[in-house]
């Protein structure tokens, strides 16, 4: 996930993005909303010109009351009018007077009921004159204009419509100034804005809970039972780790984790194998010579046992050829353990590798001319010196040396070289003996490993070749095994 596009894929982003869609959709719907409020208070409707809405009141009235003279005009008022924001003031020349709302002042209502005991009710035509198709216009009394009625304390503003009623004005209608009271608007409008916004809310809601955090939840969930798969001993959890965001990191970290978790439980299970194996195998190792020692010691310790003198020092011989056999395996066993374990501290120097070979040839002289075997050494010139411990590499080499003596015919050839390569120094034992079979080639280098009983017969310990397997990898090098008509062992040592 690149850095440029990792912000989009965040559930946290996701999250804020959703809820400001949200705002954003509620703030929409509430502001068409309000936009048709708007025009419903101050628009084209009849309750947004208060000129229009006096004359058309004044009309409807007229209407009402030249069908039913006997009209109760505050309950058709309130009945009809109930809903309109602006508050007007039916005043009739026999003195009753009507309102659509009951927050008319009284100082209002005493003003306009002074206005009823004038004989004249004209027509307010406000400070923009009648209008075409306006009610034909009745004088107002002396004392008011066109848009303003008098009283002792002020004028009252306000647009001024008259009732006429055939043909005559018995009545005035008066649209009181100012804007709807905000708390009429909240009565009116406020359950329907309510629900709007109550509605785009639990919609929004729904929508992120649905398309945000429901699949959140549900990965979320699904590393839960990974968790607790995990923690009851099944290895093979894992939590899918799809997606980009920090559901799919937690999820891709828990699987890393359960990764290690599987490869150190195999490590540890091998390893668990491979040391009890070891101590079948150190076991079994010293188990025999230990039985051959205690059998020959019994049989000497036997006094109804007549041997003669040969026969006593070939049995001496034999215990003394199994107590440094025993010596040997112990002594192997302990250069395993301190080269596997990292307890042996190696020296670094500039090993002349023609003199190391010299050292292996002189060790198996006297074997090498009893068996006719000739050992050919050959150094390049690019590889007279390879950094190492010179003990180790030298023990390494006659491991090498030794087992190859057990393998090879009479008669034989061992070939020790060394030559430069990409990887730095290659050193390679080669035998002319059988080789080694396919099947015994990578298990080789294991503890106790035999390829044939000849090696037990010979006296080999089989940890040789796990000796120099460890002492190779100890100098960060490689060994490996191969046929090429005989035996190949091949070091390759770093140069630096």
């Amino acid at each position: 996930m690149s850095e440029r596009n990792g912000w989009r894929r965040s559930l946290y982003w996701r999250i804020a993005l959703g809820l400001v869609a949200v705002l954003a959709l509620m703030l929409a719907a509430e502001g068409a909303l309000f936009l048709w409020l708007s025009d419903r208070i101050t628009g084209a409707a009849p309750s947004g010109n208060p000129r229009r809405l006096a004359i058309l009141v004044a009309s409807d009235v007229g209407s009402a009351l030249a069908r039913d003279p006997s009209l109760d005009l505050d309950a058709y008022v309130r009945d009809q009018y109930d809903d309109v924001l602006r508050t007007f003031v039916i005043v009739m020349r026999d003195g009753r007077i009507a309102s659509n709302h009951d927050d008319v002042p009284p100082e209002t209502l005493s003003t306009l009921r002074m206005e009823a005991e004038f004989r004249g009710f004209g027509a307010g035509r406000g400070r923009r004159g009648r209008g075409r198709g306006d009610p034909p216009s009745v004088d107002p009394p002396e004392g008011s204009g066109p848009d303003t009625l008098r009283r002792s304390t002020g004028p009252v503003r306000g647009e001024v419509a008259p009732i006429v009623v055939d043909g005559s004005a018995v009545g005035r209608v008066a649209v009181l100034p100012g804007n709807p009271p905000f708390r009429r608007v909240v009565q009116q409008y406020g359950p329907t804005m309510g629900i709007v916004a109550g509605s785009v809310l639990t919609v929004g809601s729904a929508v992120i809970a649905l398309f945000v955090f429901g699949p959140a939840r549900r990965r979320l969930k699904a590393v839960q039972a990974a968790t607790e798969q995990l923690g009851a001993g099944d290895l093979s959890a894992r939590a899918p780790d799809y997606g980009g965001d920090e559901v799919a990191a937690v999820a891709r970290s828990f699987n890393r984790m359960a990764d290690e978790l599987a490869s150190r439980a195999r490590a540890l299970e091998a390893s668990d194998k491979a040391r009890r194996q070891l101590l079948a195998d150190v076991s079994h190792e010293l188990m025999t010579p230990l039985t051959a020692m205690r059998g020959y010691i019994e049989t000497l310790a036997m006094a109804e046992v007549q041997l003669d003198a040969s026969t006593r020092q070939r049995y001496m011989r034999i215990v003394t050829d199994e107590t440094h056999r025993l010596e040997q395996i112990i002594g192997d066993l302990l250069d395993l353990a301190r080269l596997e374990g990292g307890g042996l501290t190696l020296r670094r120097e500039h090993v002349d590798v023609a003199a190391l070979f010299e050292r292996v040839s002189t060790r198996h002289e006297r074997e090498l001319d009893a068996r006719g075997i000739r050992l050919v050494q050959r150094v390049g010139p690019a590889a007279a010196f390879v950094p190492g411990d010179p003990d180790r590499l030298e023990q390494a080499l006659q491991n090498l040396a030794a087992n190859a003596l057990r393998h090879v015919p009479d008669a034989g050839e061992i070939v020790l070289s060394a030559d430069a390569v990409p990887q730095g120094i290659r050193i390679t034992v080669r035998d002319s003996g059988p080789g080694i079979s396919q099947e015994h080639l990578p298990l080789i280098f294991d503890r106790f490993y035999k390829a044939d009983a000849a090696r037990r017969a010979s006296g080999g310990s089989g940890l040789g070749l796990s000796i120099v397997k460890a002492i190779v990898e100890r100098h960060g090098g490689t060994i490996a095994a191969s046929n090429d008509h005989g035996a190949v062992f091949t070091i390759t040592l770093p140069a630096t």
